[in-house]
């Protein structure tokens, strides 16, 4: 019995220890306000697990308003001209295609537009998207350069397009529209409209350039599945399609070609309205939700981009990666080089000409002024269907123009090239489009190596490839063509150019 009090007394000896040292070391005597001062010496950089591929956001995280860079324009973008006065168009000239929502959001000001609740809901299937450090790329690189991509490919339709297609269909279900028309190139946008049509239960017609829908059938059966009718185009439908197709049968059909089928569509049915999956201002600022959760998830990576890569066909991808950063730049944040990446076969930003022009083929939209290679061109037949249109954003090319972004093409096998590369080593079959972003950053990578510069580079991996395999088995073949354009047809586009006094 005597060793009990013994035992006791030990255990309270050893209880009292850790008091004493707590005690000793007096880390809670400091205030409040020199706790807050010690947490913000500690290094950010320690909360990262080592070598962290990934920085994911929690569905609270997804944004509550888009940006609208129209707020922080240095120079005041040029307006679209109605065709036949050659005066700036207003609200009325645009209703018989689009709701008036979106109307508004074209021609706003305002620096961010608050995203609908029901929106933000569908939002959450896929967002937000992951960012990614590519550490296996730049190992086999060998580069100084740190990369990371932000991935889109996990919506629902693999690719960026629902950022805009399911609010557009909310506007015009919210205006009591039944039907919509579109079209697309590669078949990105026609199945994510078709997926926004299905969730609202609202009809979608979509033409489809006939290249890619004779490349990606596919994409064809996606758009069926969600509920979307597929037409290839030029078709026997519209006056605009049989006038192609009687001057030649066998077109290969252009994104111009397609929406001047699906305008016409929409402009002679009064129950049904017109949908744009890019170059459009309101379609632009939906995909900034790409960039506003990028700039916090390179917060997260303790980074902040020095160069930033995007592929451009029309530019709404581009765009949504790169405003966010471009509208902290013009607000006085950091200088960002931005890197436009586009088909050496459809050049509109290094080869075309800054020039009000018309969007489509048969001359049914309003004049926009940008960068163009004339409506009436038509590039050849290369695999990344999405980025084969005459024009680019009126935003992307008064970018372009202030300086802001620059543009650099390239051929399609030395972008399936880094596409392979790429899925070696991060695993992502890029979609061919895609594949153009991901060649921007490896030259960019390449370029930091070769002069012992070590910058951090943000790339756009817009959609994967699971469709395109076809055209990963012909460069894997060597059957790959670099399809050039044809010079003489595009002096002759460019040289119909309307010709706009106020130039």
């Amino acid at each position: 019995m005597t060793k009990k009090p013994v035992k006791a007394k030990a255990k309270d000896k050893s209880a009292v220890k850790p008091a004493s040292k707590k005690k000793a070391a007096k880390p809670m005597a400091r205030s409040a306000p020199a706790r807050k001062v010690a947490a913000a010496k500690k290094p950010s950089a320690a909360r990262l697990s080592p070598h962290q591929r990934k920085f994911i956001l929690g569905e609270e995280r997804i944004p509550k308003r888009w940006y609208n860079i129209m707020a922080d324009l240095p120079v005041p973008l040029p307006p679209p001209l109605h065709p036949g006065t050659l005066k700036p168009i207003g609200p009325d000239d645009l209703a018989p295609l689009f709701p008036m929502q979106l109307i508004m959001q074209e021609v706003a000001r305002d620096r961010e537009i608050d995203i609908p609740e029901p929106v933000r809901d569908i939002y959450r299937m896929w967002r937000p998207t992951p960012l990614y450090r590519a550490y296996a790329l730049e190992k086999a690189l060998g580069t100084t350069a740190k990369i990371y991509y932000k991935y889109e490919g996990v919506s629902p339709a693999g690719s960026h397009k629902p950022n805009t297609a399911v609010p557009q269909a909310f506007y015009n279900k919210e205006e009591g529209v039944r039907k919509l028309v579109t079209e697309t190139g590669a078949g990105q946008w026609g199945s994510s409209l078709s997926m926004a049509g299905a969730l609202f239960s609202m009809e979608v017609k979509v033409f489809m350039v006939k290249v890619s829908f004779n490349q990606k059938p596919y994409r064809k059966a996606l758009m069926q599945s969600y509920g979307g009718v597929c037409v290839a185009s030029p078709s026997l439908e519209t006056n605009a399609g049989r006038q192609i197709l009687a001057a030649d049968p066998n077109s290969n059909g252009s994104l111009g070609i397609a929406i001047s089928e699906a305008v016409e569509v929409a402009a002679t049915n009064p129950d049904t309205k017109y949908a744009l999956g890019s170059v459009l201002n309101h379609v632009l600022m939906h995909q900034t939700v790409i960039g506003i959760e990028a700039i916090e998830q390179m917060q997260q990576a303790n980074a902040y981009p020095d160069i930033i890569v995007g592929c451009t066909g029309g530019g709404s991808n581009f765009a949504g990666l790169t405003f966010p950063f471009i509208g902290k730049q013009l607000r006085g944040g950091k200088k960002v080089r931005v890197i436009a990446a586009e088909p050496a076969a459809c050049p509109s930003l290094t080869r075309g000409r800054y020039a009000y022009d018309f969007g489509d083929t048969s001359h049914l939209t309003p004049l926009v002024k940008m960068h163009t290679l004339g409506s009436t061109f038509m590039p050849p037949g290369f695999h990344a269907g999405g980025l084969r249109y005459h024009g680019m954003a009126p935003l992307v090319s008064h970018l372009k123009e202030l300086g802001l972004i620059e543009a650099e093409a390239y051929t399609q096998n030395a972008c399936f090239e880094a596409g392979l590369l790429f899925a070696r080593t991060e695993g992502i079959i890029p979609a061919p489009e895609a594949t153009h972003a991901v060649r921007g950053a490896i030259n960019a990578a390449l370029h930091a190596k070769a002069h012992g510069t070590s910058p951090t580079i943000l790339f756009g991996l817009c959609g994967h490839g699971h469709f395109d395999m076809q055209a990963y088995m012909d460069y894997m073949s060597g059957k790959l063509e670099d399809k050039s354009y044809d010079q003489a047809a595009l002096e002759a586009a460019l040289a119909g150019l309307p010709q706009i006094a106020a130039e």
